[in-house]
């Protein structure tokens, strides 16, 4: 019988899209309570220990950040195990690096550099709209904000550019045909390319078709689709291959054909 919350997870139980070797431990570091859940997350050690390699093992990655080094979306973060999720900004100061998190073609978190600019806005999905006390209107997001007097044209699954100094709504990406969407879940989690249209299932779930650059279509459930651009034009920087998942024998041949450049 469960006695209060669970602060352990085993290495195996780990998600796979973290990428951890199975025979360091027989741990791996579970995510905080925070803005993302645990399977849609990664905890800030294994950012910092083994994607960024500024430290080397969990003492280390304890005196950078109570060294209070690191931001998460502006705020100093000391605690190791805060959730980063998809879309978060991480800052080092000391350094004057900046990284958005993302995914790449095969659905794994990839640390994606950006620059100044860039991480002065994160885009939010709009999960729910609803009605607070003495009737004000809030929106709450993708990482868990409450947003107060949005715009009545924001509706359920659009994107909003948040400012993150101000935390004020900057703009918004309706959820509609002929954006570029990021795929953020199932099986084709990591692709982008443009949502060409909609179907409805009463009962079950929506599904949205989507067209990628190179002409591949695929489709996917509704709740997995992140508008991040209006028509072909992404608002944030994408990481390299843009998004473009190849087949397994386009990825072997772009291989040999490195490899043949390199002799």
């Amino acid at each position: 019988m469960a006695r209060g919350p669970k602060k352990h997870l085993k290495r195996l139980n780990a998600p796979k899209k973290w990428m951890l070797d199975k025979l360091s431990g027989k741990f791996a570091p579970r995510p905080s309570a925070g803005p993302h859940k645990l399977r849609e997350s990664m905890p800030m050690i294994v950012v910092i220990r083994n994607k960024l390699k500024y430290s080397l093992t969990y003492s280390e990655t304890k005196k950078v950040t109570m060294s209070r080094a690191i931001k998460v979306d502006g705020k100093v973060r000391t605690d190791m195990c805060f959730p980063i999720g998809f879309q978060d900004v991480v800052t080092i100061d000391k350094t004057g690096e900046f990284f958005r998190m993302l995914f790449d073609v095969k659905g794994r978190f990839l640390i994606h550099r950006i620059k100044k600019e860039e991480a002065a806005y994160k885009l939010c999905g709009v999960k729910s709209l609803s009605t607070a006390a003495k009737g004000i209107p809030v929106l709450v997001t993708h990482d868990g904000r409450t947003i107060r007097y949005p715009d009545p044209n924001i509706k359920v699954h659009d994107t909003i550019k948040l400012n993150i100094e101000s935390g004020k709504i900057v703009d918004h990406i309706k959820f509609e045909p002929g954006n570029v969407a990021y795929i953020t879940g199932g099986q084709n989690c990591g692709r982008i390319g443009i949502i060409t249209h909609k179907e409805k299932h009463p009962g079950s779930f929506d599904i949205v078709h989507v067209k990628d650059s190179v002409g591949h279509s695929f489709a996917t459930r509704l709740s997995n689709v992140f508008p991040v651009g209006k028509g072909k034009q992404a608002w944030i920087s994408l990481p390299r291959g843009k998004g473009v998942r190849l087949s397994i024998a386009e990825e072997r041949d772009r291989k040999l054909a490195a490899k043949a450049k390199e002799m």
